[in-house]
């Protein structure tokens, strides 16, 4: 009876083991223009990996549709409208507002069966695509430390971009930001050759039920091709129906491009990043977050002002 006493305390935190989400945390930089001279915006993305899966995620979205989640289990989704009529997003119980971000989409990764789903939310509904392009890496046998880290280089071109990446082979991840993966160890740090896009780790955290992203079963499966006219397809059959969610997508202010492909429409840019959060349910009054990752890097702009530019430098250069 001991025995089986023991065993069933030893399942019991098995189980309590793998339902933890490991947390990568990014200090994300992004030139949100080429052509004018702007600074960097920096942000925070999340690589959360979790039972054979992964999602990669930037933190003003993951609070976002947190919020929304606990607004709709309230049935308190109601959209206020500013003075300009514009939709205005509710702010946290401490009253600040949720910063805008480069990265309106989340990504699903699968590796047992190695698929790559880029999901974008239009209102209440999903599009999303399965990535059908192989990243042939180029693996060198240059090293270097990072973070505390032995790592290693790998560069590959993948969309319109020449990546390189420095991975850490005792992290047993084939995964790394956005969509690159497919190395033998988690990538540390990411940056294309136009200096456009990085990505560099800054620590990892284990969170108890995270709050997380999922397809959902009536989502509109589309391709990488066909991603773009089928959301607005969705979006218009969404305005015809009058459905007030489709209000939150024109929180994330800017008005350009897509941020994953050239000829997106979602637009958005990033701003400071703010104190983390654990990703859980929102607790308390209006969905006040967990902190547990502290204090995150400032941009070199060093201010809270944000100004509307359209985007011109999507993180995809085109569709080969």
């Amino acid at each position: 009876m001991k025995k089986i006493f023991i065993l069933m305390m030893l399942f019991s935190f098995f189980g309590k083991m793998m339902s933890q989400t490991e947390r990568y945390v990014y200090r994300t930089e992004v030139n949100p223009d080429t052509i004018n001279l702007v600074d960097m915006k920096v942000e925070t993305t999340f690589l959360d990996v979790k039972n054979n899966q992964s999602l990669f995620i930037s933190e003003s979205k993951l609070l976002k549709d947190s919020l929304i989640a606990v607004l709709k289990s309230q049935g308190n989704l109601e959209v206020k409208k500013s003075k300009k009529n514009k939709a205005e997003f509710p702010k946290l119980a401490n009253g600040k507002s949720i910063q805008p971000t480069f990265f309106e989409f989340f990504i699903k990764k699968n590796y047992e069966d190695r698929a790559i789903n880029l999901v974008e939310n239009v209102g209440s509904k999903q599009v999303y695509y399965q990535e059908d392009r192989k990243m042939n890496w180029d693996i060198s046998q240059q090293t270097s430390d990072f973070n505390g880290y032995k790592v290693q280089k790998a560069t590959v071109k993948f969309g319109g971009r020449m990546w390189t990446a420095w991975f850490a082979p005792e992290i047993k991840i084939s995964d790394g930001p956005y969509k690159l993966s497919g190395l033998p160890g988690l990538i540390l740090k990411l940056e294309d050759d136009k200096g456009d896009y990085k990505f560099n780790f800054v620590k990892k955290i284990s969170i108890q039920n995270t709050f997380t992203e999922d397809i959902k079963p009536d989502a509109r499966k589309s391709t990488r091709i066909n991603f773009q006219g089928d959301k607005a397809s969705v979006k218009m059959e969404m305005a015809k129906s009058k459905d007030s969610e489709i209000d939150f997508d024109n929180f994330n202010p800017g008005g350009g491009r897509g941020m994953h492909q050239r000829g997106g429409m979602n637009g958005g840019y990033g701003g400071q990043p703010r104190q983390g959060m654990n990703g859980g349910m929102p607790n308390g009054e209006m969905g006040s977050p967990d902190v547990q990752m502290g204090n995150m890097p400032r941009s070199s702009a060093g201010n809270d002002n944000m100004m509307s530019f359209g985007i011109t430098n999507p993180i995809e250069l085109n569709n080969k």
